[in-house]
């Protein structure tokens, strides 16, 4: 039978240290992740929401991915696809002074007592398992069993790359996750090359398993990135000392140089289409 815990479900669209409600886990040091980032973030010009409008999501990604500047979400995270809820997954929007969206990452829990990863990884992946491909031959997935956060989306729109919102909004994402269930694991899928260059241990991740494969969808070899409810404690502690400690730190807004080429890049003629990237 799955565990039984409480589930409190924050209004959508809270600002998100209103949404914090500690039930489960180490309240000051979740605490101190969620203030701290979101402070970070305000300083950056960037405030940041508590979400569970998954077809808000869907829309967003789906412009993005007319635009070049993402790609498709996951199954797990679409309202049409699954059984995705308010109970059961969150996600969290980063808005600039315009009201604009320009960074998110999100997160499902799976409950599996009796049933691992390497169970469920078409249904993680798809949204429901309805007979697609997979090939998995990363014996870690055995191991991520019991309570699991499943994170994924986290993205920053173009303009707004190089500043490493990223591996804050994955972090915060976990900090709700931790608050609200007692996990024991949290896991996502990163494509090979971006396991290679170090992108999952710039998410706070410490393990990577590998790998997966589904022979449908163009993402080729996938690693899976995993880490222990224990070491999400020992992450934030790290983080919040070497990344966030600075009050006055502007650590995730542009540099002046940077703000400079975006005023010169931004008047292009008409026509003339500026780079994209689907890098989240």
């Amino acid at each position: 039978m799955p565990r039984e815990f409480p589930n409190i479900v924050p209004p959508n669209n809270s600002r998100l240290p209103d949404a914090l409600t500690v039930r489960q886990g180490s309240g000051p040091l979740i605490g101190r992740m969620v203030i701290e980032g979101d402070r970070a973030a305000r300083a950056a010009g960037i405030h940041l929401f508590h979400r569970h409008d998954f077809d808000g999501l869907v829309r967003l990604n789906e412009r993005e991915t007319a635009r070049r500047n993402w790609r498709p979400i996951m199954g797990t995270f679409d309202p049409a696809r699954t059984d995705v809820s308010p109970e059961n997954a969150f996600w969290i929007s980063g808005e600039n002074d315009n009201g604009e969206i320009v960074t998110t990452s999100a997160g499902r829990l799976y409950v599996w007592p009796d049933s691992s990863l390497a169970d469920h990884a078409v249904e993680v992946f798809f949204g429901r398992d309805e007979g697609q491909r997979c090939i998995l031959t990363a014996p870690e997935a055995k191991l991520i069993t019991g309570v699991v956060f499943t994170a994924g989306t986290t993205w920053v729109r173009p303009d707004y790359r190089g500043r490493q919102l990223s591996q804050l909004m994955s972090r915060l994402a976990r900090a709700f996750a931790m608050a609200r269930w007692p996990l024991d694991w949290t896991m996502a899928f990163i494509q090979r090359p971006m396991a290679d260059n170090g992108v999952a241990v710039g998410y706070g991740s410490r393990h990577l398993g590998y790998s997966v494969e589904f022979p449908e969808t163009p993402y080729g070899e996938i690693a899976i990135s995993y880490t222990s409810g224990r070491e999400i404690y020992e992450d934030f502690g790290t983080f919040i000392d070497e990344e966030l400690s600075d009050p006055s730190s502007r650590k995730f807004a542009p540099a002046l140089d940077a703000r400079l080429t975006h005023d010169v890049t931004s008047i292009s003629p008409v026509g003339v289409r500026q780079g994209s990237s689907n890098r989240s």
